[in-house]
């Protein structure tokens, strides 16, 4: 341990530049995702392995200053991933989806969610912290998802079932994370003798925030239809894109809103409403830059992978995990069996559904936030969460991409050799 001190304290010495960093970070995540191939594994293990060691599980190269430098750079990402996932979403195809989506969509939150709840309240007790561990259960990281099905090319009616999947349930998340925390927070405030806050004036904020989300997905795409009529060049079009989403996220970061949310209306309205020619010139542009966007993304979410923190997951973090895992893929199962989806959609969906990293981090940062004004208790479940929380999305970070490949190939909807 004094050594790798010793080298962190050296490299910190040495003051290199953050474009050279970024340099590294590039071409070490390109190479060693090439290599995964041989292991068999999604190229984004490799990246953010290159992450892990960079980060502050070793060298240290990625520091908490750093990091915050660079967050533009997921913020990009995702906003990006965002858009493509909305581009995936016609309404003719959802239609075709028809009921049985909805039931996957809703059967795999409310299942995960109250498994995880009732796992919870029997291992600790405590209630306001089942509700929340519940809450935050939903929330999915879609970039993993989206990564994988690019990477390998997956084309079939599981592919376009995951794209639907990962695009409305963090939405769903969202709205009972804001339930469920204004049921937690009414409950802390009334055992402390406080006065318990109206209920909705504790859930207006989110639902507020999601009403304002779509609202500013709707104006950017409205304006970028406009906007793109006007140009034919495909190169032109994509730099029309780059802008719209960069304002459409920076106005989300500015108010305190979804941009993934916001940019994933952006991608819809525009699907649904633009001619084929249009839609194709843009994504063959994205085609062309999120391999790039992909590996620094996932690079920088290696770096904020601590794993020092993961022996201090203990039982509830085990229990949070299983119970997620079960709970999404069950629910998926189930929702598919009474929707009478496919039977390949019915098998494999849940497989793609268990990557877990930013939004749930956020919903956790809140917690911590808002309920350390609720006194000792608060204070400690806000701890108890965001520690359990940062580490168990370690796990899913890696084993989600790896179980998405997994779940695409039983389906057949990944080629033999279909690699880039």
């Amino acid at each position: 341990m004094s050594v790798l001190n010793s080298i962190q304290t050296w490299l910190h010495g040495l003051s290199i530049p953050s474009l050279l960093i970024v340099g590294v970070m590039t071409g070490a995540g390109f190479y060693l995702g090439k290599t995964m191939k041989y292991i068999r594994l999604p190229s984004i293990i490799g990246f953010m392995l290159v992450g892990v060691i960079l980060g502050p599980s070793l060298i240290n190269i990625l520091d908490e200053n750093l990091k915050n430098n660079l967050s533009f750079i997921t913020e990009i990402a995702l906003g990006f991933v965002a858009v493509s996932i909305g581009l995936e979403l016609k309404l003719v195809t959802l239609k075709k989806q028809g009921i049985g989506m909805i039931l996957i969509i809703f059967f795999e939150c409310f299942l995960a969610f109250a498994a995880v709840t009732a796992g919870v309240f029997l291992l600790t007790r405590d209630l306001p912290m089942a509700l929340i561990f519940g809450a935050i259960t939903p929330a999915s990281a879609p970039a993993g998802t989206v990564a994988v099905i690019r990477e390998y090319k997956a084309h079939g009616s599981l592919t376009k079932a995951l794209y639907s999947v990962v695009a409305f349930d963090d939405g769903l998340g969202i709205i009972i994370f804001g339930f469920a925390s204004a049921i937690a927070q009414s409950i802390i405030m009334g055992e402390g003798g406080g006065t318990p806050g109206s209920f909705i004036n504790l859930i207006s904020e989110p639902l507020l925030e999601i009403g304002l989300s779509l609202l500013v997905g709707a104006i950017s795409a409205f304006l970028f239809c406009l906007l793109a009529r006007q140009l034919s060049n495909p190169r032109d079009i994509f730099i029309l894109t780059f802008a719209v989403v960069l304002i459409s996220t920076g106005i989300c970061l500015y108010l305190n809103l979804s941009f993934i949310l916001t940019n994933m209306v952006l991608g819809i309205v525009v699907v649904n409403t633009q001619p084929n020619r249009l839609i194709q010139k843009i994504r063959e542009e994205l085609t062309e830059v999120m391999p790039l966007l992909f590996i620094l993304f996932f690079v920088l979410a290696g770096a904020n992978l601590n794993i020092s923190v993961l022996p201090s997951l203990g039982l509830i973090g085990i229990v949070y995990m299983l119970l997620r895992s079960g709970g999404l893929m069950g629910g998926a199962w189930f929702g598919a069996l009474v929707g009478r989806a496919e039977r390949k959609i019915r098998k494999y969906l849940g497989l793609g559904i268990l990557s877990q990293a930013g939004v749930a981090i956020g919903l956790a940062l809140i917690v911590k936030h808002e309920f350390a004004y609720l006194g000792a208790r608060g204070v400690h479940i806000g701890s108890a969460v965001i520690t359990t929380i940062t580490g168990t999305c370690i796990l899913f970070e890696i084993i989600g991409p790896i179980l998405t490949r997994m779940g695409l190939r039983k389906a057949g909807e990944i080629k033999t050799g279909r690699k880039p």
